[in-house]
């Protein structure tokens, strides 16, 4: 990112207005990036302290899901767990421990992207509590 921002401001300096533009470029990319990576900080970070006040109350999902020769939950079984976790939210949708829970339910099942959404909402309500 240092050598982006130290090309953004040669090109910015240059008489061609194509150099400029390309140091604009240069000059927004590590902008994004850092936000990136921040954001990303942010979110391991809040969700290593949901993690944790979970832990000590004791209330983090078993990690007892049948295993592949491989290593992978089964997916059979992450299913049929997955809809305890997802009514419990469904019953409790501003507890943040509900989120946190399902969150784990949906990644145990494979879908990631939900996963992270469900991870998120439990982040909002935790910061709202």
């Amino acid at each position: 990112m240092v050598v982006m921002l130290q090309r953004a401001v040669l090109l910015l300096a240059a008489p061609e207005w194509i150099a400029k533009l390309m140091g604009f470029g240069f000059l927004v990319i590590p902008l994004v990036a850092a936000w990136a990576l921040i954001s990303e900080v942010r979110f391991g970070a809040t969700t290593e302290r949901m993690a944790k006040v979970l832990e000590n109350e004791g209330g983090l999902p078993e990690d007892n899901l049948p295993r592949t020769p491989g290593g992978r939950i089964v997916r059979e079984a992450a299913d049929a767990e997955f809809e305890k976790y997802k009514l419990a939210a469904e019953a409790a949708p501003l507890d943040w421990r509900s989120w946190f829970r399902l969150s784990c339910a949906y990644d145990a099942a494979g879908d990631r992207k939900r996963a992270r959404q469900s991870m998120r909402d439990a982040i909002v309500i935790f910061r709202e509590a």
